[in-house]
């Protein structure tokens, strides 16, 4: 039987909410399940860690990501525990990560951002084109390095059994390249990309001062704040908040977009959304031929209207 083997990123010291759909998947494999943990201090992570066979505990005086220290320790963790697969969630970081590991593991084949995946067949399917075809991979490497795309996968609760603990050393050669440092958006507050709500704004927001009204919303959904193209490249929003085919991908349970119109380059960002709600004047806009619901009018209006109603009901 394969072991698979599996990346938990950490963020500002705690385990990213998509951790638990890599978990969940590795999990119902039926394979033995080896987590990697950057971390001197394993305890605050065992309990959502329970069901694993083993965790890899990596320890070291200055655990800050850097991308060659962390792609050694990976390459020499999946080469020591003999890992044929190797899972990680498709963030900002694994795009810069997980080619390296790639890279540095001999017989190793890696695909990013997979919609689905049979272990069995050696099969994967990730979009391609700005999302307009999905396309399937058979894997024919020794090592499957793959990454998840979050907000996909089903989460199942618990696990059984507490998991054994390995302890190795952060592997520090010579550094190619060093990160000196890492400069925080203001406005953003939850990971689009991890986001269960999204509310997005257009270019009918306005103003940079407007995206308030959407952040009053977000606040009682505890939803992210995302923006179109036309909304950044007006300075109403930053570029963190893009959703599209130049900004993220985001598949949220709930995507909001007011005063959107619905450029095919907005859409392919955003279409997996499970709901898509629509707030727009124009009853000719085209996000209302992709959306499940839509509201035709002022979104200075109707914004505020959500807003009451959703205080009166949660």
């Amino acid at each position: 039987m394969a072991n698979i083997g599996l990346y938990i990123e950490l963020k500002e010291g705690k385990s990213k909410k998509s951790n638990k759909e890599t978990l969940s998947f590795a999990k119902k494999s039926g394979k033995a399940v080896y987590a990697v943990v950057f971390t001197n201090d394993v305890g605050p992570y065992l309990d959502e860690l329970k069901g694993v066979k083993k965790v890899i505990q990596v320890k070291g005086d200055d655990l800050t990501y850097q991308p060659d220290f962390y792609a050694d320790t990976m390459a020499k963790i999946i080469k020591d525990f003999d890992l044929e697969y190797f899972l990680g969630i498709f963030s900002a970081q694994a795009r810069d990560l997980f080619p390296r590991i790639a890279a540095r593991t001999e017989d190793a084949g890696l695909i990013n951002d997979c919609l689905e995946i049979d272990l069995e067949n050696n099969q994967v399917a990730r979009p391609v084109y700005a999302g307009k075809l999905l396309c399937r991979y058979a894997i024919e490497d020794k090592i499957k390095i793959l990454t998840l795309r979050p907000n996909v996968f089903p989460v199942e609760e618990g696990g059984a059994g507490d998991p054994e603990i390995a302890t190795v050393d952060l592997v520090k050669s010579e550094p190619k390249i060093k990160i000196l440092e890492v400069i925080k958006s203001e406005a953003k507050k939850i990971d689009l990309q991890e986001a269960d709500v999204i509310i997005s704004g257009g270019r009918g927001i306005k103003t940079k001062e407007n995206f308030a009204l959407l952040q009053e919303v977000a606040d009682l959904l505890n939803a992210g704040i995302g923006a179109s193209r036309a909304a950044v490249d007006s300075e109403y929003a930053t570029y963190d908040m893009q959703v599209g085919q130049t900004g993220k991908v985001v598949n949220p349970k709930l995507y909001i977009a007011c005063g959107i119109s619905g450029a095919i380059q907005h859409f392919v960002g955003m279409k997996t959304s499970r709901v898509i709600v629509a707030i727009n004047k124009d009853p000719e806009a085209p996000i209302f031929k992709k959306a499940d619901y839509g509201i035709v009018g002022d979104l200075f209006k109707a914004v505020p209207l959500l807003k009451e109603e959703l205080k009166a009901v949660l």
